[in-house]
């Protein structure tokens, strides 16, 4: 996930320099379409274990990053809610309409100009989500 954050493409749109916090919320999206993709009984397991293992990390990152332990708890309760309610909104991705999809993306990607270039990326990568295993993924198969 962190590969296909890392496109210099994604940010072409942002009016500014990236940040943390731009570069957190394309990870999220990017891992929010992952679960969304092989979210079924077989996949559970693993799908908390990858889930536990990205929050953790996303917890050390943010101490390195400086910040004190209560500092900490809140933003990790507000990336936590950030990526529930991205679950939430793109739950029924498929089945919403082109201007549905980008209201949903513009909640959550207010500073980029173009959410039609995001748009467009997260489609295509939604469909090769769903044309791979969750097995490829876990391998290192795919490239970004």
């Amino acid at each position: 996930m962190i590969n296909y954050t890392r496109n210099k493409d994604l940010y072409k749109s942002l009016n500014r320099k990236d940040n943390f916090s731009d570069r957190l919320t394309l990870f999220l999206l990017h891992f929010s379409f992952f679960i969304m993709n092989f979210k079924d009984e077989k996949n559970k397991v693993i799908l908390q274990e990858i889930y536990d293992f990205n929050f953790r990390q996303l917890e050390l990152s943010i101490r390195e990053i400086g910040y004190g332990d209560q500092s900490i708890n809140k933003k990790m309760k507000d990336y936590v809610n950030l990526f529930h309610s991205m679950i939430s909104e793109i739950h029924f991705w498929n089945s919403l309409s082109r201007s549905e999809k980008k209201e949903k993306f513009s909640i959550f990607l207010s500073d980029f100009s173009q959410i039609d270039h995001l748009l467009d990326y997260f489609e295509i990568f939604n469909k090769d989500l769903s044309k791979k295993t969750l097995n490829s993924y876990l391998k290192s198969v795919s490239n970004p």
